[in-house]
């Protein structure tokens, strides 16, 4: 069933009948146990460290599934990686090989070892950061923008600019499926379960296929205006979209109902990423600020400043650090070249 985006998610804990406010702006009766010491952990930590990985923009931010690496992939058609040591990103290789911008990427699930990078010269590539080689190079019809590694590891999943999604054996390397859309396709992702396939899209619809038969399951209205992006939590509780319409909603996994939105940006939400035990959700736009929130209650818990629209974001799989990526420029030399800085949120703050 269409939720109506006007009346999203039911009346919020302890509040019922008629008139009772909308959970997004309940009046809670004081900040969580969690919110507190997260709060008290961030004023010792609140430290951000920028560190050189391209030379433009830099559009994507992911964690290998271990946290030991992070990758970014750029408008200057590479990759990069690098190591996590104690407060520090540590550069360790430049993945080139790419004809356009590297748009997207992401992880294998499981093996620490593999990301899989999307780009717009109509490929995506297959690296292993043991030999710092392109282990697959997959030819695909348009210009890729997303990506994803299927939970259980054996399906790439790649969507292009003419909203076809391609469903890539992540063993042979062989198309095993393909998807022409009739809507504006923004980002996908599989639920937890690896047996339902999601889309957002343009109309501000959720769209749910059955996996592996891609038979439509549901469409769900969730957003008045364009659906830009998905995310689900580690515990599988929840997912999270992002639109246009500056808000945030979180969504129940099992009853697909809305349970609350989130209201503190401005400006059309670009990206989401849940915390590693799935208590905090990280959002962010052209807002000079990610906004952080509890999960639960959708509180503030605390925002990351910011001098510039933020691209991507990403949370370590096992510790409160928030990797991100924004539109920066280089203004010591020349105020419109871009820096192409990956930063760290979450560092202590005399480190």
């Amino acid at each position: 069933m269409a939720v109506p985006a006007t009346s999203m998610g039911p009346p919020a804990l302890g509040q019922s009948g008629p008139g009772s406010m909308a959970p997004w702006c309940s009046v809670s009766s004081g900040p969580s146990r969690y919110v507190l010491g997260m709060q008290e952990l961030f004023r010792g930590h609140s430290k951000t460290r920028e560190f050189p990985a391209h030379s433009a923009k830099v559009h994507s931010v992911a964690w290998s599934c271990d946290g030991r690496r992070l990758a970014s992939g750029s408008f200057d058609k590479t990759a990069s990686v690098f190591l996590l040591e104690k407060d520090r990103l540590v550069k360790e290789n430049n993945y080139r090989g790419h004809g356009d911008s590297v748009d997207q990427l992401c992880w294998h699930p499981s093996n620490p070892d593999l990301f899989v990078t999307a780009s717009g010269d109509k490929t995506i590539r297959i690296w292993d950061v043991r030999t710092t080689k392109c282990i697959a190079t997959v030819n695909t019809k348009g210009e890729n923008i997303n990506i994803c590694w299927s939970p259980d590891g054996q399906t790439i999943a790649v969507g292009n600019k003419d909203d076809v999604v391609t469903f890539i054996d992540a063993k042979t390397h062989r198309s095993k499926a393909e998807e022409q859309f009739k809507f504006e396709v923004n980002e996908i992702s599989w639920n937890n379960d690896n047996n339902m396939f999601f889309l957002t899209n343009g109309n501000g619809c959720i769209n749910i296929l059955s996996y592996p038969e891609l038979k439509p399951v549901q469409s769900i209205n969730a957003h008045p205006s364009n659906c830009i992006c998905i995310k689900f939590d580690p515990m599988g509780k929840y997912f999270a979209t992002g639109s246009a319409d500056a808000l945030v909603s979180l969504w129940d996994v099992d009853e697909l109902v809305c349970v609350r939105c989130f209201s503190r940006l401005d400006w059309p939400v670009r990206t989401l990423s849940f915390s590693h035990d799935g208590k905090m959700l990280a959002s962010a736009s052209e807002d000079h600020f990610i906004d952080i929130a509890e999960v639960e209650t959708g509180d503030k818990l605390w925002e990351v400043q910011c001098e510039s629209p933020t691209f991507t974001v990403a949370w370590h799989p096992k510790r409160p650090l928030l990797a991100f990526a924004c539109d920066d420029k280089d203004g010591k030399y020349d105020s419109s070249r871009e820096a192409g800085t990956v930063k760290l949120f979450g560092l202590p703050n005399d480190s």
